[in-house]
């Protein structure tokens, strides 16, 4: 994540991000500031169900129950719970999760996080204290295009005369 998802927001220049290589482009979208996201934070005491739509950050202060949400970023504040499917690029947890995770980035679980059933990422850090209980799946990067394709080996064939070989 950009900023820490309890921390108060800076007002730093929003900065784009550099192909990698000159001449491409990449997928993700240019880094904007944090107070320029569509943010929805639900409140400590507060509990949503249903669906939420076009929301970029999710801040669970604390209850969520959803069939599915996409965001780009998820938080889960210490006692803070998700219960549902979510699709995300990075999230962090310091409450609990009970559901169905799809980080296509980071997952970070604090030291008071829990998560419960099933969770997908690229990249996994866990805190000193944090708990996974269900079932991790690693994701890797899809196989690349641009590698040469396989050539065939065929049999070789022998070049000396039929009579000469045993």
């Amino acid at each position: 994540m950009s900023r820490p998802p309890f921390s108060p927001v800076t007002n730093a220049p929003a900065t784009p991000i550099a192909p990698a290589r000159p001449g491409v482009t990449t997928s993700r979208a240019p880094v904007r500031d944090p107070a320029d996201r569509r943010t929805l934070v639900v409140g400590r005491g507060i509990s949503v169900q249903g669906t939420v739509q076009d929301a970029e950050r999710l801040v669970v202060e604390g209850t969520v129950e959803s069939t599915m949400i996409h965001a780009t970023e998820l938080a889960i504040a210490p006692g803070g719970i998700f219960k549902g499917e979510i699709e995300v690029e990075d999230v962090e947890i310091a409450g609990t999760i009970d559901g169905t995770l799809t980080a296509r980035g980071s997952l970070t679980v604090r030291s008071s996080g829990r998560v419960l059933g099933t969770a997908k990422c690229r990249r996994l850090q866990v805190e000193d204290g944090g708990q996974i209980t269900g079932r991790i799946e690693m994701m890797t990067d899809p196989p690349q295009s641009d590698a040469p394709p396989r050539q065939t080996v065929e049999p070789f064939a022998s070049s000396v005369p039929s009579d000469i070989r045993s």
